[in-house]
Parts: structure tokens; sequence; C-alpha cells
């Protein structure tokens, strides 16, 4: 098979790396304990907030090591230097679009989110802010100011959780009414993002590529929905899940042989990079 010369692998977490248990394989921990010996680097990216990513980069076990420091979280808008604990790279929402998308959310009877490093903040807990804390692993936080609380803070990403139905409408006004005011974009159908513009999972990632002097041709990318779009599609080689979402598979150069229950980035690598 054809083999590809790679020095920086990003990895999104949830359906990828992870299997539908939310674990990562001892095969696949191997795996990338390889790629690190020859050098190159992993870097897991994920929509979580840096809080709900420590366990999984404790599992990999490459935190001490040159080539496992590096964490990119809430889809590319901070980037870690897990050694020294700085973040090193990171963008923020303006104000007005929060409290523009948080008022067109409400109107139709939806609770936005904003998030820090380690807390996601709500005006009010529902199902689906409780969803999301609970899929992300973090603490959850009621705000009863909650439009004063955004008004005096910088946050990189605000999130409505809901139902998809619902969601699919208001992505159409927010986007309508936003341009590029923003990039939005729902990471899971229940889940609608919103992030600052020009800002994604792959800007990060270049971002950090150019820092360490590692040419864009030897990234490579891995993920299965379309919050993993963007560095997809900007890596060097963009590698879709065989599980992954249909409009993604279509723009990526490579796609897994295997489904992330299968171990399908560890055959991945195993097949084109080792």
């Amino acid at each position: 098979m054809e083999k590809l010369n790679v020095r920086l692998m990003a990895f999104d977490l949830d359906d990828t790396l992870l299997d539908s248990n939310t674990n990562i394989s001892d095969k696949t921990v191997a795996t990338l304990k390889k790629c690190a010996e020859k050098g190159i680097y992993i870097v897991l990216c994920s929509g979580r907030a840096k809080a709900g990513m420590t366990k999984f980069q404790e599992r990999i076990g490459l935190t001490q090591s040159e080539y496992g420091k590096y964490m990119a979280t809430i889809n590319g808008c901070s980037l870690f230097n897990l050694q020294t604990g700085k973040e090193i790279f990171s963008r923020s929402v303006e104000t007005h679009v929060l409290l523009e998308v948080n008022h067109m959310a409400e109107e139709m009877g939806l609770y936005s989110e904003v998030y820090s490093a380690n807390t996601i903040f709500y005006k009010k807990e529902t199902e689906w802010t409780l969803k999301d804390v609970q899929l992300c692993k973090v603490t959850g936080q009621i705000v009863p100011e909650y439009e004063k609380f955004i008004s005096e803070n910088k946050f990189p990403k605000m999130l409505v959780p809901g139902e998809p139905e619902k969601l699919k409408i208001l992505q159409e006004k927010a986007k309508e009414k936003l341009g590029d005011r923003a990039t939005i974009f729902t990471s899971k159908p229940f889940f609608l993002e919103v992030l600052p513009p020009d800002c994604g999972k792959g800007i990060a990632v270049l971002w950090l590529a150019k820092h360490l002097g590692i040419p864009e041709s030897q990234t490579m990318a891995f993920g299965d929905a379309m919050n993993d779009e963007n560095m997809i599609r900007l890596c060097g080689f963009g590698v879709a899940m065989k599980n992954g979402n249909e409009e993604l598979k279509a723009m990526a150069d490579f796609i897994t042989y295997k489904t992330n229950d299968e171990d399908g980035v560890a055959d991945f690598i195993e097949k084109h990079v080792l």
C-alpha cells in the first residue's frame, strides 16, 4: 500500500479515536506510541473543553513526550502545551454575536451554553444541557444573569443543544443573519455550534504545524463529522472514518477500511504510515 510521509497527525475523539463506548483500545494506544517513537506528533483535536479531554490524553500516555504534548480543544479555538499548561493559540466569538444567537435560540425555546477550559455555563438546565455536560464529562454551571455574564467575558464558542429539527431552523436563521461574522455548524444533530469566523480544527492544526516547522503537506487528520470538515479539507491528508458522515467522506483524501469500533484509525496508520 501507498506509504505516506507524515510528521503530524490530528485526531477527532468521538466516533473516530473513541469507540462507541468512548474508549481508546489498547491496539490504538500502541499504534499512536509507535508513531511518536518515529517522531510523529500526535494531537487530539476535539469540540470538547480541555477538562473533558484530559483523561483521553492520559490514556494515550504521551503527554510527557515532545510528540504528545499538544492538544486542540473547542473545535480548534484553543491550543495547549500540556507540559507548561499554557494556551499557545486562542480565538473567541464576538460578544454581540453570542448575544444575537442566544436571543434567536430563546425565541425558539432553546437555551445556549458558553465554554471555558473546564466549565459549561448556561442560563437554564435542560435535558439537552445535561446531555452535553455528561458527554463532555465537565462541570455544568447555571448563571442567572447569563446575558450580563456573556457581555463581560470572552468565550471561544457557544453551543445550542436541542431537538435536531429546531436546530436546523436556527442554523439557517443564524447563518443568514450573521453571515461571515461566525462559523456555524452542527457537530452532532442535537448540537449547534457557533465559533469565531475563520476558525476550526484545521486552522489550529496548521498553525501548530507552522509553529513546529512542519509543512502542511506532512499533516494528516482523522474525523467523522462536519466539525472535522475544516481539518479534513485543509490538512495534507484528510482521512474520514468508514462510519463517518457521507458528506465528509466525499471530500476526504482517504476513508478508513474499518470503523471506530474496529480500530479503524490504527488499522489505517499501520497500512499507510508505519
